[in-house]
């Protein structure tokens, strides 16, 4: 009898031979090789369960590794390198992701209570359960019914949303949906970093924004996304720069221009600093 990750692991490869989008809302498919800015990128808040294979991501000092007894859960953007590998030879790295839907979470947890987790980080690795595995599964499965998807796909996202409210990172869920909670400030904070990530940065001014004190902001923003402000948008530079490098035919010198650097050379000293390649190297290798 076939096992429902093997099910899982056949139903991606047969859809990523011919379209490389699940046809499901939200629903993301990977198999094979990721794009080097797509391992190092601002990763947009999301469930990731790896059906094949493994994955280390690194967010600032925290090293997370996973696979598909494990999934990933993000509720904020964040800026993170990862790596990949597939199980063996002839084994890609296989891969499933579901942007988190902020009014659909809403709606879930309405009859539950906000707790206010404050210290805790907005990304972790939790064990997958029998139970999310299977939802997963029954989600995959409409891509051979693609009839079926307007009606079922949004029932079976609830479901999976679900299991994840039931399980240790449960809270992340109830602290989007409330938003007057600390995390929920977090997430306006960073969608206008993400937005104004050029821009010189005060703090000050952002916790204002936020309706914090200077000192308790920047300690909520680091225990949420483990960076400080000014770290955070520094990656948001670098990690745009590198995905101009490398797909764009721009000259290292506009890139630094164009992600806010007022100096190439001090770009160039922190781009080598944050990938181990000076810009040049990215972008005389671009893809």
């Amino acid at each position: 009898m076939t096992s429902p990750l093997t099910e899982l692991r056949e139903l991606v490869h047969t859809r990523w031979a011919v379209a490389r989008a699940s046809g499901i809302p939200r629903l993301g498919l990977m198999v094979g090789e990721v794009p080097r800015y797509e391992l190092d990128a601002v990763y947009e808040p999301m469930l990731n369960f790896v059906l094949q294979g493994g994955k280390r991501v690194t967010i600032c000092t925290h090293v997370l590794d996973y696979d598909p007894e494990h999934y990933f859960l993000n509720s904020v953007d964040i800026p993170v390198s990862g790596q990949i590998h597939g199980e063996a030879p002839g084994l890609p790295y296989t891969a499933l992701a579901l942007t988190l839907d902020v009014p659909l979470i809403t709606d879930l947890v309405a009859d539950f209570p906000a707790r206010d987790d404050a210290g805790a980080a907005a990304f972790s690795v939790s064990p997958i359960t029998p139970e999310m595995t299977d939802a997963w599964l029954r989600l995959a499965r409409l891509m051979r019914r693609p009839e079926e998807i307007k009606v079922l796909a949004p029932l079976i996202e609830r479901e999976i949303l679900f299991r994840v409210l039931q399980g240790p990172q449960g809270w992340m869920l109830r602290q989007i949906a409330n938003k007057d909670s600390r995390l929920s400030r977090m997430r306006e904070t960073i969608g206008w970093l993400r937005k104004h990530y050029t821009d010189k940065l005060s703090v000050d001014a952002l916790a204002d924004q936020a309706g914090m004190s200077p000192s308790a902001f920047h300690r909520q923003f680091k225990s949420t996304t483990a960076y400080s402000p000014v770290q955070f948008q520094k990656r948001l530079r670098l990690l745009e720069a590198k995905k101009l490098l490398i797909t764009a035919a721009v000259n290292v010198t506009t890139v630094a221009y164009t992600v806010g650097y007022e100096s190439p050379s001090q770009f160039g000293r922190e781009y080598l600093r944050m990938f181990g390649r000076s810009p040049g190297e990215d972008h005389a290798n671009r893809d």
